[in-house]
């Protein structure tokens, strides 16, 4: 039987640096190499050489945050335009947010399982209160890929049907189901057969969706749902034409199937309004939203849907759909308050939008000077991408801003796609720098071509 002496008193040290007003200086070479080495034996063997940005420019470690600002564990400042792949809308470590959770803390963090947990009722009142139409009934998780899971159970328990049609680069997470409705063959081959009833289109392209849709019923089998995202993230930062959801919400009522909207990375703010289906007048019958809906300091995803999709089977059996553990728990529901206040109060969608367009003006220069690296600038609010002519071009930039201490990152999807999705609370000055560095960052590019 194994003793357990040894890593207490390890567990002593490190927890030592969590308590500690600052890292001890002679601790901080340490750390490093005890992190390379816990990374290659305990986590992944490829992480370091996947995040190549890091890796090539010998090993950070995170240590603390603010505003728009990473801070490694030997105090080096970065700008953060990764945003945590658009977690920090309200940007890292927001006082009003951490204090709230503060405050839950200090009385309960989890729940019983068996008493009603209040903050999960007025959270899901408050988003019933933020998004359009009549979305009502709502279901809260841990991460994104579960939500969407629970979208597409619902769907098919409302409905009846069994077919989903996704689109193809499309992402919805990396659970079997929600990988299923994927749209790149990296991330579904290794997993296959998955869910099978699931057939890909064209993104954008609502003559697509429907001929699916009327040639499946045509041999007798039953659609369940459209699920898509409004602007189409890890693919490239995508925008459909306009109509195109209107389109896809006309198709799902012809044959009362479920439309799903995935607005976890577009929602909350980030493209300038607090839901992108709000910009095209388009309500959902199931909406799933997470990412920045936790302010940045709590994990908390989950679904809205319409009345007639909470049907008397899931009244009968609140179980039925889910029953995680952690989802709706109490200290994550107070961060998810505090953050829809913080941004009712704020107006972080319209920061969102004011600052995206101070991006834009600056990337579409450096496109117009960079014509032979730069293929492509777009996206809207502060949810923007530049697509390079090569993935190399893409990653020489982005390694070189790196070294200019500003973080960014291609797509999961499209790798010559590099975004930008920093907090609302970057300053002016800071975007300033972050184009001046890209700037210098595809000269040296080109001139190492």
């Amino acid at each position: 039987m194994k003793k357990f002496e040894n890593t207490s008193k390890e567990l002593e040290r490190v927890l030592g640096y969590i308590h500690a007003d600052a890292l001890p200086e002679g601790d901080k070479e340490m750390m490093t190499q005890e992190t390379i080495h816990h990374f290659n034996n305990y986590v992944s063997p490829g992480w370091l050489q996947y995040r190549k940005s890091v890796s090539t420019n010998s090993a950070m470690l995170e240590w603390e945050d603010h505003d728009s600002v990473v801070v490694s564990a030997t105090g080096e400042e970065f700008i953060d335009c990764l945003g945590g792949f658009g977690i920090y809308t309200c940007g890292h470590r927001n006082d009003y947010i951490v204090d709230t959770v503060k405050a839950q803390l200090s009385h309960q963090a989890l729940h019983s399982q068996e008493l009603l947990d209040p903050l999960r009722g007025y959270l899901a009142k408050a988003v019933s209160d933020i998004t359009p139409g009549d979305l009502q009934y709502c279901f809260f998780t841990n991460g994104g890929a579960e939500a969407n899971e629970m979208a597409l159970k619902l769907a098919r328990i409302a409905t009846g049907g069994r077919w989903f049609i996704s689109t193809v680069n499309a992402f919805h997470g990396k659970s079997m189901g929600a990988v299923s409705m994927g749209g790149k063959n990296t991330y579904r081959t290794p997993y296959t057969p998955m869910v099978q009833q699931v057939q890909h289109v064209e993104y954008g392209n609502a003559a697509d969706a429907r001929k699916a849709v009327k040639n499946l019923v045509a041999v007798g089998e039953s659609v369940a749902g459209i699920i898509v995202e409004p602007i189409q993230g890890e693919a490239g930062i995508i925008i459909p034409p306009a109509g195109y959801l209107k389109e896809l919400r006309a198709i799902c009522d012809e044959y009362k199937i479920a439309l799903i909207f995935d607005e976890i990375q577009t929602g909350m703010g980030r493209t300038g309004a607090m839901w992108r289906c709000e910009t095209e007048d388009v309500v959902p019958d199931i909406l799933t939203y997470g990412k920045a809906f936790g302010g940045g300091v709590m994990p908390i995803t989950g679904l809205i849907c319409r009345p007639h999709i909470w049907t008397d089977e899931l009244v009968d059996n609140p179980w039925l759909l889910g029953s995680p553990t952690f989802g709706g728990n109490p200290v994550c529901c107070s961060a998810a308050l505090a953050t829809i206040k913080y941004m009712i109060d704020n107006d972080i969608p319209g920061e969102c939008a004011r600052k995206g367009e101070l991006f834009k003006v600056g990337l579409a220069k450096l496109q117009e000077k960079y014509p032979d690296l730069i293929d492509d600038m777009r996206g809207v609010g502060l949810m923007l991408a530049v697509e390079f002519r090569t993935s190399e071009i893409g990653y020489e930039v982005a390694k070189g801003m790196f070294a200019r201490r500003i973080i960014t990152a291609g797509t999961l999807v499209n790798a010559k796609c590099v975004r930008f999705e920093p907090a609302s609370v970057i300053t002016e000055e800071q975007i300033a720098t972050v184009l001046q560095s890209m700037d210098e960052a595809l000269a040296d590019t080109r001139a190492a071509l």
